[in-house]
Order: structure tokens, then C-alpha cells, then sequence
């Protein structure tokens, strides 16, 4: 899978980039930003590298038309899917919000009211239409559709994408204190931003859930034809999340609080086993998403 190891190396190279070229875009920046971190720098730096690395992956693998980005359905039609997503991930996404909430999981935050409510739903909805634009165009339009052009075998092709779509939310997030910021500490971020991957039991579940959503969106694309219907789920099932987080606490001390990951305090076995649920759905559904693939 020749565009598969093009991804791979473009991400790779990315991160070996910005852990290279930290320091001296710290030393440059700093005394005119003294509040930057020096993590914060080298998050920017890898942004940018993966930018220009997408840039020239759409170039070397010739991926030129909408149909190659995800986006090659008439604009009403995309549309239109896209909003169908974005309902079913909201009514799909609701019943494990409220399953948290039924079995003391997680409980409203003290002084809860409308106006919370409101604002964490409209963050909720800033973030799943950032979310799920962004990342469904890189990994199901552009990575999964390139891998899905040249290989003989389309599910494997899916697993793929779905893991490295996971593995990449569990890059550890970790601070360098200004007295403590050396030539060596981009490649010292770089090694413990794997931290995770060193205790694999503590990532699983969020690990697993993840993988599970690549699947779901990965075959939705792959039978519809375009991002659509995906990208709509993605930002619908991110807006019930951060909403349910905003609003709410995780209660570590409950009886099933084991359901949920403490990583981000809602992914984890619930989460993991309904989407597996709602992977046999869309699978017993999968003629009426071809029909939508057929009528493009």
C-alpha cells in the first residue's frame, strides 16, 4: 500500500521535523512571546509541517479533484447527507450520554443551568463542525481514499486509516518548564509524547472506541461515495460529547466507572460496544447507502 506508507512517512516526518526545528524557533520566538511554551511552539511547528506535508501529498498522489478530498458530490446533495449525519450522530450519541448519567457515571455540575447548558452546547457545536470537517477530509477523504485506490482489499485498507486515525489522539501532551528548555528538549518531547503507547491497558478502551468510529465513518464513506454523511456523524457525536462534558463530572467512585476512560473522561467500553452496535446497524443498512453512492 504505496499512499499508506506516503502517510505514514508524511506524519513521521512531520513530528521528527517540529521536534528538530523546536529549539532554534524557540530561541527566536521566546524573548518576543515569553508566555509560549516551548511545547506549544513545537504543537505549531508540527501544524505547519503537516500542512505543507498534506500539500505535498496532494500533489505527489495526484489527489487533484473533489472526489479525492471527499467532497465529490453536487453541493446540495452533500449537503443535505451531511445534515442526515449530523441528526443520527446527535440521536445515536444521546442514549450514552444518558446511560452516564443513569448509572452515576457522571452527574450534572453543581449550579447547573440553562445558561450552562447553552454554552457548552454551542461550544459542542463549534467543536464537532471543526472536528469533523478537519479530520474526516484528512483521514476518510483524503488518507483512506488514496489507500482505498490502489489496494485489492478496501477493509483492511479501512482498519489502516481507523488506527492511525486513533493513535494519534493519544500523543501525550506534556509541559517543559522556560529553565529547563535545552537543545535536546524537542527530541525529548518527541519520546514522551509516545508515553501512552508504554502502558497500552491504560488507552485501551479509548483506544478501542476510536478505532470502532474510524470503522463506522470509514465505511460510510466508502459506500457512499463522499464524506459527507460521515463528517456529519463525527460533528454530531463530538457536539454531544463536549456538550455532556461541559454540563457534567465524571465520578470516578461510581459503581460503573470503569465504562468510561479517564483520558478524556467520556470514550472508553460504552462507548466502544455502542458503536459496535451501531457498526451491525449501518452494515444491515448498507444498500441504502450504496443507492446514495449509485444515484452520484
Amino acid at each position: 500500500m504505496r499512499a499508506f506508507a506516503w502517510f505514514l512517512a508524511a506524519i513521521a516526518g512531520s513530528l521528527l521535523a517540529a521536534a528538530l526545528l523546536a529549539y532554534p524557533a524557540y530561541l527566536l520566538l521566546h524573548p518576543h512571546f515569553p508566555s509560549w511554551w516551548f511545547e506549544k511552539i513545537a504543537t505549531r511547528l508540527f501544524q505547519l509541517f503537516a500542512l505543507l506535508a498534506v500539500i505535498w501529498l496532494v500533489r505527489r498522489l495526484r489527489l487533484n479533484s473533489k472526489r479525492d478530498w471527499g467532497y465529490g458530490v453536487p453541493r446540495i446533495r452533500w449537503r443535505r447527507q451531511f445534515l442526515v449525519g449530523l441528526a443520527a450522530g446527535l440521536a445515536t450519541m444521546l442514549p450514552v450520554t444518558l446511560s452516564m448519567l443513569a448509572f452515576g457515571v457522571r452527574g450534572l455540575n453543581p449550579g447547573f443551568s440553562g445558561a450552562m447548558l447553552l454554552h457548552a452546547s454551542l461550544a459542542g457545536l463549534g467543536s464537532g463542525l471543526a472536528v469533523g470537517f478537519v479530520e474526516e477530509t484528512f483521514f476518510r477523504g483524503l488518507m483512506q481514499g488514496a489507500v482505498l485506490r490502489e489496494s485489492r482489499r478496501p477493509l483492511l485498507a479501512i482498519v489502516l486509516v481507523s488506527v492511525v486515525y486513533s493513535a494519534l489522539h493519544f500523543l501525550a501532551r506534556v509541559r517543559i518548564p522556560h529553565e529547563a528548555v535545552t537543545a535536546h528538549s524537542g527530541l525529548d518531547l518527541l519520546a514522551q509524547a509516545f508515553a501512552n503507547f508504554a502502558a497500552p491497558a491504560t488507552i485501551a478502551d479509548s483506544f478501542l472506541a476510536l478505532v470502532a468510529v474510524g470503522l463506522l465513518t470509514g465505511l460510510a464513506t466508502w459506500w457512499t461515495g463522499s464524506i459527507a454523511l460521515a463528517a456529519g456523524l463525527h460533528a454530531g457525536w463530538v457536539w454531544m460529547m463536549r456538550a455532556t462534558v461541559g454540563v457534567t463530572r465524571l465520578d470516578p467512585d461510581a459503581r460503573y466507572a470503569w465504562l468510561v476512560s479517564h483520558s478524556d473522561g467520556y470514550t472508553g467500553w460504552l462507548v466502544l460496544l455502542w458503536t459496535l452496535l451501531l457498526l451491525l446497524v449501518l452494515s444491515a443498512s448498507r444498500r441504502r447507502f450504496s443507492s446514495w453512492r449509485a444515484r452520484q
